[in-house]
């Protein structure tokens, strides 16, 4: 190769070979320092947009499931209401085969009574029961929508406390709640009072069903979830041990190319000895 002044080769490839190594050593430096292999979109355009859809899917089924829970909290205060009616339902029944004892006066007759009217009020202050104020009875309550996917479909709605009325004479306890139906414990048909109690036992075994479908609705979501995020992180996060490795060979080569272009900057001084011999 000749030698010349002007022009120096091989300061110039060692200076690009320089800038391309400390370029990777930085981008090595970013993934290390944020844990993602993606530090910008031209690392991996394709792998950020399918990243971006797999996250905000999963944070989607993460509200869903909350969601969910919610449902099965509110199923389970309703059941929490449908236990208490149906323990005073019982006493009612006790009640009123004690007030039909033959050896009862007319005054203990009366204070069967007297606790009976009690415990008509409280199954009414029941049927007015709510959860963060939605109703958990009423006789317009049509039920309410519960999903179980991401994508909001309808077809994979749960519909919870469907037609729930407490105070329905024809499925709820209103043959015994209600003051105009009967009021006095002598009224009552004991006959009316089974009735309200298996009525209130078959919202229960409704609810139960309602509560163990949201139960595996949520598990499967947060199966789904987890291998979202799984999948997710084999295209954003950084193998910290590869990662690593490269850092190592690119500091390597930083050092090398620095020591290589101070040889080549320093080769022009050979024209400069040949001028001087």
């Amino acid at each position: 190769m000749s030698v010349v002044i002007n022009s120096n080769f091989a300061a110039t490839v060692a200076s690009n070979n320089l800038a391309a190594s400390n370029t990777a050593l930085q981008k090595s430096l970013n993934r290390l320092s944020s844990g993602s292999k993606i530090v910008s979109p031209s690392d991996d355009a394709g792998g950020l947009a399918v990243s971006m859809k797999l996250s905000a899917t999963a944070k989607r089924q993460g509200a869903v499931n909350t969601n969910i829970g919610n449902a099965i909290s509110f199923l389970q205060t309703q059941d929490g209401a449908f236990k208490v009616a149906s323990k005073v339902l019982d006493r009612i029944g006790e009640l009123r085969m004690l007030h039909d004892d033959v050896t009862k006066s007319d005054s203990d007759k009366a204070n069967y009574n007297t606790e009976f009217l009690s415990l008509q009020a409280q199954l009414k202050a029941i049927s007015t029961e709510t959860f963060n104020g939605v109703a958990l009875f009423g006789s317009s309550t049509t039920g309410y929508s519960v999903y179980t996917t991401e994508d909001a479909s309808t077809a994979s709605a749960v519909t919870i406390a469907d037609n729930v009325d407490l105070t329905s004479t024809a499925s709820g306890v209103g043959l015994v709640s209600d003051t105009t139906a009967a009021s006095a414990l002598g009224a009552v048909a004991l006959d009316d009072i089974k009735q309200a109690i298996e009525n209130v036992a078959t919202m229960r075994a409704s609810n139960g069903a309602q509560q163990s479908r949201l139960t595996f609705a949520s598990e499967l979501l947060t199966v789904n979830k987890s291998n979202l995020e799984a999948a997710n992180s084999r295209i954003v996060d950084v193998d910290v041990a590869a990662e690593s490795t490269q850092l190592a060979r690119w500091n390597t080569l930083v050092q090398a190319g620095t020591a290589m272009l101070s040889q080549a900057n320093q080769s022009s001084q050979t024209a400069l000895r040949l001028l001087q011999g």
